[in-house]
């Protein structure tokens, strides 16, 4: 479908996308026909974000999809952080006092593994580290759990969509069990999408962030799903979205992002979102019936 003629019937699409797209793959595969529930950061309310403990506390509530962000080391090594910075979720400060502004890239990956990532949080969680990518896949594949895995910062890392793949095909994630339905790899870089597609066309991509509709046609020949804010959407958007066909011969989907209240959860799952992204994956499940 072109994006002009899109624009022209969204008012069409709000009464004809449940007809020609009840349930989509994503929603499918949750079972149900409901949103996907997943874990921001692991589940990151109850445990420090991207950390191994978050991975375990979303497996302990029975989440099977985890979202995590990675960043690359002055070394070359790949951690799971969400700041380009290590001072909100470390005790970087302390360790390295004379070394700001604490920049991931500026430090090696055996500085990193020397900080405490959990203490901010609480002090259960003293003495948590940073993971690596490989140790946080081994977690996720340990709790047989899904992976919507981030390219973070691409701009600071020139590579990093290569040497990502790299460590997922090392560690198993990308054989045909993992590419039919267990990983997703997102960034807000149309760039850096587009990059993991050319590289690797097989694996399921993922573009943050809320494009135009005139401009969907575009992203998909690259993008698997469109993943806005919830506060950007609508019922028009996601069924304009779910309007086009993706790489993978299927309607694009929509994950949306960061919902933590269970109304706003089903108000988004009303909008028709395949997927809700959450730092409260219990209390998203319970309120969407996923």
């Amino acid at each position: 479908m072109h994006a002009r003629a899109v624009a022209a019937s969204t008012t069409a699409l709000l009464g004809t996308a449940a007809l020609l797209f009840p349930v989509s793959p994503a929603q499918a595969a949750g079972g149900g026909g409901w949103p996907l529930v997943i874990a921001h950061r692991g589940a990151s309310a109850y445990a420090p974000e991207n950390t191994l403990a978050a991975v375990d506390k979303a497996a302990e509530l029975g989440i099977r999809w985890v979202e995590n962000d990675v960043q690359r080391t002055r070394d070359g090594e790949l951690v799971v952080l969400h700041d380009d910075n290590l001072r909100r979720t470390t005790d970087v400060e302390e360790v390295f006092p004379d070394r700001a502004p604490w920049k991931v890239k500026d430090f090696t990956a055996a500085e990193i593994a020397r900080l405490d990532a959990g203490s901010w949080f609480g002090p259960a969680y003293a003495g948590a580290r940073v993971p690596t990518l490989e140790q946080f896949l081994n977690r996720v594949e340990r709790h047989h759990q899904k992976l919507l895995l981030e390219v973070k910062n691409p701009e600071l890392y020139p590579g990093i969509e290569r040497q990502t793949l790299k460590v997922l095909s090392n560690e198993g994630w990308l054989d045909r069990s993992h590419l039919r339905g267990r990983l997703i790899v997102q960034s807000f870089s149309a760039d850096s999408v587009r990059t993991v597609h050319e590289l690797k066309p097989a694996v399921k991509t993922g573009f943050l962030g809320t494009p135009p509709v005139s401009d969907l046609p575009g992203y998909a020949g690259f993008a698997d799903q469109i993943n806005p804010s919830y506060g950007s959407l609508s019922t028009a958007y996601v069924a304009s979205v779910q309007a086009f066909t993706g790489p993978h011969g299927r309607p694009l989907e929509v994950f949306t992002w960061t919902v933590d209240g269970a109304a706003t959860a089903q108000r988004v799952a009303g909008y028709g979102v395949d997927g809700i992204i959450t730092n409260k994956p219990d209390v998203v499940r319970e309120a969407v019936g996923g």
